[in-house]
C-alpha cells in the first residue's frame, strides 16, 4: 500500500445518527447538515433510510438534489421494495450509492430473520443485483458481522462481490468486538476472500464498550479503506465512531497509517456545533477534538510548555480543526448589510428578506442587552430560524414572578395563528411556571423528555441556549431558544418544539435497522 492511499469517509449522521432517541431531524435540518458535510469534503453522505417513511424518502431525495460534490447514499434492507424506494429517492443525485444489508450472525439469522444460511446468501446476491440496476456504486453489509461465523462471512462476501458490490462494509453492530479482534477479522477477510481486491472494505463500529474509534482504526491498519462514522459520535445507544476522532488520528499519526482522508478538517468544529444545535445533544467539554476544553491547558507546567513550544503538550493545532479565538464581530451600531455579510461568512444564508429582517430585529434586541456579540451568539440567534417549521406559536411577552418562599408565577402572551391569547400559571420554578402557562393556551398534550441549558459564551451576560425535547403520539422533536434571560430562552425553546410538532408530518422513527 502506498503512503497516499485514500481513506474514504462515509458519514452516517443523517441516518444512523438520527437513530439516537430524540435526534429526529426535519428535511431542512438534514439539508443544512448535508451542505456542511459537503463543504468538509466528506466522500459519502448516507442521507437516510428511504423506505422508513415518506418523510425519510423526501429527505433523501432533497439531499440528493442539493449535494453535488459528495456521493449521496440511501440505506435499504435486502428487499426489493426497499431497494426500489432507495433507487427512486436517489434519482436526482449526481453521484449515488445504495447501501443494502442483511444479518449474517447465527443469532440474527435464527431469531430475527428465521432464515437458513443458504437463503440469506441468495437474498443478499439478489439485492445487490437489483441495486446495480439503479447505480454502479453498491455497498453491502453483513449485519452483525462481528458475531458472524468466519467461513460464512467469506462465502457471502465473495458472492455479493461477484454480483456487483463495490464496497463491503463490516459492521460491529452491537459494539461487542475488541480492537485486536476486529482488526484481525477485517485483515483475514481481505486475505482469504479470493475476489477481495474487487471491492473496498469498510467498517461501521458502534460504541457500546467505548471502542468504536479504536475498532475502526484497527481495521484501517489491517486494510480497510472506508470508515463509517458520525459527527460527535452521534448514534443509537452509545453512538458510532466519531468522525472527528478517526480523521484526526489518521492525519496526526501518519507514521502509523499508510492512508489519509481528503477532508477539510477546518470544517470539523463548525459541523460539530451545527449537529449539536440541531439534535439538542450538547458536546461534553472534555470531548476529543471538538470539546470546549480539547485545547485548554489548566496546569501551570502544561501552560509553560505550550508557551515555549506548542508541540510539548499539543499534538494538533486548534485552528486545523476549526477552533478560533472568540472574535467580536458586531455591535448595536452595526447595520443590516454588516449583519448579513458576517452570517454569510459563517455559512448562514436567508431564504427571504422577511427572514433576514426577523433575524436582524432579534440581533438589534440582543445588542441592547449584550455589549459584546460573538460568532457563537449569531449562530444561536438564527438557530431554528431556517424555515424548518412554521411559527404557529409566537412569544409576545412573558412576565415571571419568583420570590424566596413564594410559589413562582408566570403570565404569558402568545400569538396563536395571528391571534393573541393570555394565560398564567404557578409552577415549581420560573421555567416550570412558564411552560405550564404555555400549555394553558397550547393544550398540546406533549410530554417533556429533555430540558437542557448551556452557556453560549463566557460572562454573566452570556446568552443561555436551551434545548427542549417534546414527544407526542410517537413524534419526537427538539426545539432550541437563546436569550440572555434563561426563562425567556426556555419559553422560546418550548415554543420552537411546539411549532415543529405542529408542522411535522407523520414520520416513523428511523430506528428500523441496526447496521
Amino acid at each position: 500500500m502506498s503512503s497516499n492511499d485514500h481513506l474514504i469517509i462515509f458519514d452516517t449522521t443523517l441516518r444512523d445518527g438520527e437513530q439516537s432517541p430524540g435526534a429526529s431531524m426535519t428535511t431542512e435540518e438534514k439539508l443544512h447538515i448535508a451542505k456542511c458535510l459537503e463543504r468538509m469534503h466528506v466522500d459519502v453522505i448516507e442521507a437516510g433510510f428511504p423506505i422508513a417513511s415518506p418523510g425519510d424518502f423526501e429527505s433523501v431525495k432533497a439531499v440528493a438534489q442539493a449535494v453535488k460534490d459528495s456521493t449521496v447514499c440511501g440505506l435499504a434492507r435486502a428487499l426489493d421494495r426497499d431497494i426500489d424506494r432507495a433507487g427512486e429517492a436517489l434519482k436526482p443525485a449526481k453521484s449515488s450509492r445504495i447501501h443494502t444489508f442483511i444479518a449474517t450472525s447465527p443469532i440474527h439469522m435464527e431469531h430475527k430473520l428465521r432464515m437458513q444460511p443458504d437463503a440469506v446468501v441468495e437474498q443478499a446476491v439478489a439485492a445487490v443485483k437489483r441495486a446495480r440496476g439503479f447505480t454502479d456504486d453498491v455497498e453491502f453489509s453483513p449485519e452483525d458481522a462481528g458475531r458472524s461465523e468466519f467461513d460464512f462471512l467469506c462465502r457471502i462476501i465473495e458472492q455479493v462481490i461477484n454480483a456487483g458490490a463495490t464496497t463491503i462494509n463490516i459492521p460491529d453492530t452491537v459494539g461487542y468486538n475488541l480492537p485486536h479482534q476486529f482488526g484481525s477479522l477485517v485483515g483475514r477477510l481481505i486475505e482469504n476472500i479470493p475476489n477481495s481486491d474487487k471491492a473496498i472494505f469498510s467498517v461501521h463500529c458502534h460504541n457500546d464498550l467505548g471502542l468504536a474509534v479504536a475498532n475502526s482504526l484497527s481495521a484501517v491498519l489491517q486494510g480497510a479503506r472506508q470508515v463509517e462514522c458520525t459527527i460527535n459520535g452521534l448514534g443509537e445507544r452509545a453512538g458510532n465512531a466519531a468522525l472527528e476522532e478517526v480523521v484526526m488520528t489518521v492525519q496526526t499519526r501518519q507514521d502509523m497509517f499508510s492512508c489519509n482522508s481528503r477532508l477539510d478538517t477546518t470544517q470539523i468544529v463548525p459541523a460539530s456545533r451545527l449537529v449539536s444545535s440541531i439534535t439538542g445533544f450538547p458536546v461534553q467539554p472534555n470531548k476529543a477534538i471538538v470539546g470546549a476544553n480539547a485545547f485548554a491547558h489548566e496546569s501551570g507546567i502544561h501552560q509553560d510548555g505550550v508557551l515555549k513550544a506548542r508541540e510539548t503538550y499539543e499534538i494538533m493545532r486548534a485552528e486545523d480543526v476549526g477552533w478560533a479565538e472568540n472574535r467580536i464581530v458586531l455591535g448595536k451600531h452595526s447595520g443590516r448589510n454588516a449583519f448579513r455579510s458576517r452570517l454569510e461568512a459563517l455559512d448562514v444564508s436567508f431564504k427571504s428578506e422577511s427572514e433576514l429582517n426577523s433575524a436582524f430585529a432579534a440581533f438589534k434586541d440582543l445588542a441592547d442587552k449584550k455589549h459584546e456579540i460573538f460568532d457563537e451568539d449569531l449562530f444561536a440567534l438564527v438557530a431554528g430560524g431556517d424555515g424548518a417549521s412554521e411559527e404557529k406559536f409566537k412569544l409576545v411577552s412573558l412576565n415571571v414572578c419568583s420570590h424566596t418562599g413564594e410559589i413562582p408565577n408566570a403570565e404569558i402572551v402568545l400569538s396563536l395563528d395571528g391571534e393573541e391569547f393570555t394565560a398564567s400559571s404557578d409552577g415549581g420554578g420560573p421555567v416550570d411556571a412558564a411552560f405550564k402557562a404555555i400549555e394553558v393556551i397550547a393544550k398540546s398534550k406533549a410530554i417533556l423528555q429533555l430540558y437542557s441549558v448551556n452557556s453560549i459564551t463566557s460572562g454573566t451576560d452570556a446568552q443561555g441556549e436551551v434545548t427542549v425535547r417534546l414527544e407526542r403520539d410517537g413524534s419526537i422533536v427538539n426545539g432550541s431558544g437563546a436569550d440572555v434571560d434563561i426563562v425567556i430562552a426556555s419559553a422560546k425553546a418550548y415554543l420552537n418544539s411546539l411549532n415543529k410538532l405542529s408542522a411535522a408530518a407523520e414520520r416513523a422513527h428511523p430506528q428500523l435497522s441496526q447496521v
